[in-house]
């Protein structure tokens, strides 16, 4: 078969009012309505493999390795003894995890070959619902049963705040995968009592597919799960207080940040009691020692959710928007969930940015600022100007925390007129509809005591950017000019498109997408520069996006250029994968690319 030829779509700025209006309508109009998605919320299954799967087109021989990819698998359970148990939030899908090997062909040394398998992470809590009828600890957005009473509010949450180590395995782990984080043993051992081998990664001309040593699923709390590389079997966990004992509070972050040059892991561990603490740590990845680098309390410092932060080469930023949890953080295990547990949005409650300093000369904060109320899900990145003296951060910005409620299933689903009550609202509507908004933190004018305000140099609005972005993982802590991410055009209830943005010109590319075709998070595999003097150019790469096909019910795996926004290829399934969130390409060694593509790499 031959690859699809669709043409890419250029936009710019003088574009962006009238496309963010046509959004809009196109929600409010129904626009969505013959877009199905129900493929990727039913009937998923897991296929342990690896089974190869066919390639139409071209995906180049430096892009070889292993893409992993987690998120949402199983969303109802039958026969319980409640009935039906049914996941009413996207982000509480139970975990399912999927891995595509890209190799070279033996038979054809200018080609790939592309191995799939996936695999279940929460075999023993959905066992735990077909039992019970209900999921036994906390979750993001999932509605306690409203026949319980007080006694049994006051005892679930007791017993949620108090989850037993040997029960943490049954927590529900599918954000965003970890390879090889430096000081983390697992605190449990196998899961099963026994490691199973049910695959091994595939072989080509005698050289396998390049395995990480190990793979972590993270979420926003403080515990992870190890899985096993080859199989994706469960074969672990451990808490943040593995790394430091002091790493005690509940909530964190799911997106860790690595240094991209020495490898060191930062992150945040948020804690609660008489005053909300964020404890900034970092684990050395020569050492696999951790310190805590920076302790926020205070003024300004309130318990939230909090999906993402910002490294640059000397600070961590931790930037707390106006997701605040009602009672310090204590209405949580009330509650529950997460969703309800946060307080009402307020315009007030402006977004606190914290400026800490990493390096081993002057540890601790160094600037305190703030910027007008909202929420982010997702940093894209952030980068040094002015010899260190300013910080430029961009993040996919949203006016209030309307967005939580559309991805609710209901919603996603088209289910009993949930999607029409949402979307009629147009202030909802607009609440729902994010910017990409770039903003600048002068450390000359900071006060490591007192706040003072951040400069916004742009916000390019929707659909010229999206969720889930990503750039050329060579340009992390960077200045960046290029930003992938999945737009919401209003076409699907869901993200229905893959977007360019380039910061400078503020014109965009997008992929000229299928309908009924739903992207996941483009992945960004650089195109290595060979020769002691070659320069990489940011845009120079491929993207790799795992597409639903909500008409036939089948996925493929996308091989995008990400220079013209257009398709090069596809391995294509015959069923269906989740809409998830979160991946990583775990690429060969620059010196294996070289030998395996020689003359082929730059065509």
């Amino acid at each position: 078969m031959a690859s699809r030829q669709q043409a890419s779509l250029l936009r710019n700025q003088d574009d962006e009012e009238r496309d963010y209006d046509m959004a809009l309508r196109n929600f409010q109009s129904g626009a969505y309505r013959d877009w199905p998605n129900e493929a990727g919320f039913e009937g998923l299954d897991e296929e342990r493999g690896p089974v190869e799967v066919p390639v139409s087109g071209y995906i180049p021989l430096w892009a070889i390795g292993s893409l992993y990819r987690t998120g949402p698998g199983i969303y109802t359970i039958d026969d319980t003894p409640k009935g039906t148990y049914r996941t009413e939030h996207w982000f509480d899908g139970l975990a399912h995890t999927h891995r595509f090997d890209i190799t070279p062909d033996p038979d054809n040394e200018s080609k790939v070959k592309v191995f799939y398998s996936s695999r279940r992470q929460s075999d023993h809590l959905v066992e735990h619902i077909r039992k019970t009828g209900s999921m036994k600890h906390l979750s993001f957005g999932q509605k306690r049963d409203p026949c319980l009473g007080l006694f049994s509010k006051v005892m679930g949450t007791w017993q949620a705040a108090m989850i037993p180590h040997g029960e943490k395995w049954m927590e529900n782990v599918s954000v965003a995968i970890l390879p090889n984080p430096p000081g983390l043993e697992s605190e449990s051992g196998n899961l099963l009592g026994n490691k199973t081998t049910v695959g091994r990664a595939p072989q080509s001309g005698g050289h396998r597919v390049p395995l990480p040593q190990s793979v972590w699923a993270t979420t926003d709390n403080n515990l992870m799960k190890q899985m096993d590389p080859e199989t994706l079997e469960p074969i672990g966990f451990a808490t943040q207080s593995s790394f430091h004992p002091s790493l005690k509070g509940p909530l964190s972050c799911a997106h860790p940040q690595r240094d991209p040059v020495n490898g060191d892991i930062y992150n945040f561990n948020q804690d609660f009691g008489r005053e909300t603490v964020y404890r900034v740590f970092c684990v050395s990845a020569s050492t696999g020692q951790t310190e805590i680098i920076a302790e926020l309390r205070g003024e300004g410092v309130h318990a939230a959710y909090i999906h993402s932060f910002f490294l640059t080469q000397h600070f961590v930023v931790l930037c707390i928007p106006a997701s605040h949890i009602g009672w310090g953080g204590v209405k949580i295990p009330w509650a529950g969930n997460i969703v309800d547990a946060m307080e009402p949005f307020d315009k007030s409650k402006k977004m606190k940015w914290f400026v800490v300093d990493r390096t081993n000369t002057k540890r601790g904060i160094v600037g305190r600022f703030e910027s007008d109320a909202g929420f982010f899900f997702h940093s894209v990145n952030a980068f040094e100007e002015d010899d260190g003296k300013r910080i430029v951060c961009d993040m996919m910005w949203y006016r209030n925390l309307d967005v939580i409620q559309k991805m609710y299933c209901d919603v996603i689903l088209q289910r009993d007129g949930a999607t029409e009550r949402f979307w009629e609202v147009e202030e909802r509507a607009k609440g729902s509809m994010l910017s990409l908004t770039r903003f600048s933190l002068c450390l000359e004018q900071s006060n490591p005591t007192r706040f003072v305000p951040v400069e916004k140099v742009f916000a390019i609005p929707a659909p010229h950017a999206g969720e889930l972005p990503t750039i050329n993982p060579v340009f992390a802590t960077r200045k960046h000019r290029y930003i992938y991410s999945l737009p919401y055009q209003g076409r699907s209830t869901m993200m229905d498109g893959i977007v360019k943005t380039d910061t400078q010109t503020r014109e965009v590319l997008f992929w000229d997408i299928p309908k009924g075709h739903s992207p996941g998070e483009a992945i960004f595999v650089p195109r290595l520069p060979t020769g002691s003097n070659a320069e990489q150019e940011e845009d120079d790469g491929v993207l790799l996006s795992i597409i639903l096909d909500g008409f036939d019910k089948t996925s493929y795996l996308l091989c995008l250029d990400a220079k013209t926004m257009k398709e090069l290829g596809r391995a294509e399934l015959a069923f269906a994968i989740g809409l998830g969130f979160h991946g990583v390409h775990v690429t060969a060694s620059s010196q294996e690319i070289e030998r395996v593509t020689g003359s082929f790499m730059r065509t």
